[in-house]
């Protein structure tokens, strides 16, 4: 196995789970890399194995029944291969993770302050002084008002948003290298989403952290991402810079994802264009393309989509795109048929 220059690598990462009703491929030949400093948006339906990516990279597979293989490379180290405890060692120092819930990800019993202060020291070597000073210093850094005395307050005793900022605060207490963010702005209001994403917009400045935002908003990654891959059925369909996915997408399931987005430049009156049926069980993918069943232009590949997997290949825009439609006819569609529809009223 050869170090990747990146920061960040996964090659060909496959994570399955054997059940009794069969072996479910949640993720299945996922590759894609990161810098630090840059953002990569991971979305699509609930289902694709964005949060299983997560989980992966964090190690928190190890241990359990899952099937783990490919590589996960983290600033030169190889995580797949490596030792529970080892990258144990990493969580929290090198690599941290914001979850969707933070009330239930933060312990009912403890105060936010604590447990700050719990996963700092486990990785520094300093009193619990010097770790309470640093939870608030933290505290205040995210937003929180009077850090001093919140700092002693439990998680029901914060909103929503203060709730999304603490966690934030625990998981930058230790300056990670890699942040991921597990659908940060679930279930806050639109004007506490606009805070959280510019908090976490400066914060990775400040830190100069790779970060990865995993959601199924396209306005979220739109307003956070360097890149963006599309995720369907456990594998990457779409994978390029966020210019390219918004200006140039090549996949019909990337083309119904941004019709099926509400937009402020467009009539109120227009109704959205949901993309039919449902994601694919991960116990039984669709053979050959995962999408092909709910694919409105899968008539157009000769028979191909039903039969062949597809493969993730140089699209004619120059990102990566898993589809068999050829480049003549998919810029076609996108001009003609998709591109007209999303444009301002």
């Amino acid at each position: 196995m050869s170090a990747p220059s990146s920061f960040l690598e996964l090659r060909d990462l496959r994570i399955h789970f054997p059940t009794d009703d069969g072996l479910v491929k949640s993720v299945d030949g996922l590759s894609f890399q990161l810098e630090r400093g840059k953002t990569l948006g991971i979305v699509g339906e609930s289902g694709s194995g964005k949060s299983v990516t997560s989980l992966g990279i964090l190690g928190l597979h190890k241990g359990g029944r899952a099937k783990i293989s490919g590589e996960i490379w983290l600033d030169g180290e190889e995580l797949v291969t490596a030792s529970a405890d080892h990258v144990r060692t990493l969580r929290g120092k090198k690599m941290a993770m914001i979850f969707q819930d933070p009330l239930s990800a933060m312990h009912p019993f403890y105060t936010v302050g604590a447990q700050i202060v719990e996963a700092y020291r486990i990785h520094n070597q300093v009193s619990k002084k010097v770790a309470r000073k640093h939870a608030i210093d933290m505290l205040g850094r995210v937003g929180i008002p009077q850090p001093e005395k919140r700092v002693d307050s439990y998680p029901h005793e914060f909103s929503g948003g203060m709730r999304q900022r603490a966690m934030i605060a625990m998981a930058l207490s230790c300056d990670p290298e890699l942040l991921i963010a597990d659908e940060p702005t679930t279930a806050l209001d639109v004007t506490v989403q606009a805070q959280i994403l510019d908090l976490m917009r400066d914060l990775q400045r400040d830190f100069n952290a790779a970060l990865i935002v995993i959601t199924h908003d396209l306005g979220v990654v739109a307003e956070l991402s360097d890149d963006i891959l599309v995720m369907y059925g456990g594998k990457g369909i779409e994978y390029g810079t966020a210019e390219d996915i918004f200006e140039r997408p090549e996949h019909p399931y990337t083309w119904g994802l941004l019709g099926s987005m509400p937009r402020l430049d467009r009539e109120r009156t227009e109704r959205l264009l949901p993309i039919k049926g449902s994601p694919p069980s991960l116990i039984n993918v669709p053979t050959g393309c995962a999408f092909h069943p709910r694919c409105a232009y899968a008539d157009r590949t000769d028979g191909r989509s039903s039969t062949e997997v597809p493969e993730l290949l140089e699209s004619d825009g120059g990102h990566l795109v898993r589809c068999h439609l050829s480049h003549e006819v998919k810029r076609d569609i996108w001009e003609n048929e998709i591109k007209v529809n999303l444009e301002p009223s």
